[in-house]
């Protein structure tokens, strides 16, 4: 199983100049939020593929020692799907892959890899789920290469699962929910593991 990183994405919700990264701003711990989510998904599978655009060393860097490998991509720049499709594409041979989103900080390990387990046939499809809504990480098995080889745009692989059998893995908190969008996100989840206000 191929762990997948999304870390191409331009952030313009959270500074629409585009002068300030989300995904290099620090949590509260100090540490950024895409070395939180390559962290945790680097644990669960050792040797994930973080997709960059080019033109990012400090972010590569942070990736890399978090324990990813980087996959740069000109491509990438024009949305999720051509991001997908590269880190896909560089790792053709894998039994299937397990994608992650670089703005998501809070996941933990065991949910990732309770998804990637979930794959049982090169059909199957999977995703983590909280109180009935799927979130991510989402496992693809290796029968959907084709298909996530040729996804462009901005809509990452959702044509891909419209319509598709998804199995859902249920997760204890809504860290499979929760992204950071805006500036506000940055706060840690509640203790409960459940939604702060105004989210």
């Amino acid at each position: 199983m191929q762990g997948i990183l999304l870390a191409a994405g331009f952030g313009r919700r959270f500074d629409p100049d585009g002068r300030v990264s989300k995904l290099m701003a620090p949590l509260p711990d100090g540490r950024s939020v895409a070395t939180h989510a390559a962290e945790a998904l680097c644990a669960a599978l050792p040797g994930s593929l973080a997709v960059i655009r080019p033109g990012q060393p400090a972010l590569a860097a942070q990736l890399r020692d978090a324990g990813c490998r980087i996959v740069e991509s000109a491509a990438a720049e024009g949305g999720m799907g051509h991001a997908l499709a590269a880190a896909v594409r560089a790792s053709a041979d894998a039994d299937g892959w397990l994608v992650a989103l670089a703005d998501m900080p809070w996941l933990d390990p065991r949910i990732i890899r309770a998804v990637a387990a979930a794959l049982q046939t090169p059909e199957d499809i999977a995703a983590a789920a909280f109180a009935g809504r799927r979130g991510h990480p989402v496992a693809f098995g290796a029968a959907h290469r084709p298909a996530l080889c040729a996804l462009s745009g901005d809509q990452g692989a959702r044509e891909l699962l419209r319509g598709a059998t998804v199995r859902q893995v249920d997760s204890a908190d809504d860290a499979v929910l929760r992204d950071v969008d805006h500036p506000r996100d940055l706060m840690p989840p509640p203790a409960d593991g459940g939604t702060p206000p105004g989210r």
